[in-house]
């Protein structure tokens, strides 16, 4: 997976600097679908590939994780 993020990432950045270097009638073209691919593909895939096996309730405010922080902030005071 993380290959395959690479690739397409170089992919559209290669695109999109033939779009800007290359004298061709569809420059704007190759700039657009580059800057395309990369929102719409190569950030989605990357962040399912960094969150895929994390689980989100360790990063969302509630009581409990509310809770744990001002303990390890009394905790690092008494230090």
């Amino acid at each position: 997976m993380k290959q395959l993020i690479l690739i397409i990432f170089l992919a559209t950045i290669g695109s999109i600097i033939a779009g800007f270097t290359l004298d061709v009638p569809y420059a704007e073209k190759l700039i657009g679908f580059g800057v395309i691919s990369l929102f719409v593909i190569v950030f989605p895939l990357f962040s399912y590939y960094r969150w895929k096996d994390k689980k989100l309730e360790d990063y969302m405010l509630t009581k409990e994780n509310l809770e744990k922080m001002r303990t390890r902030e009394g905790d690092a005071r008494k230090l």
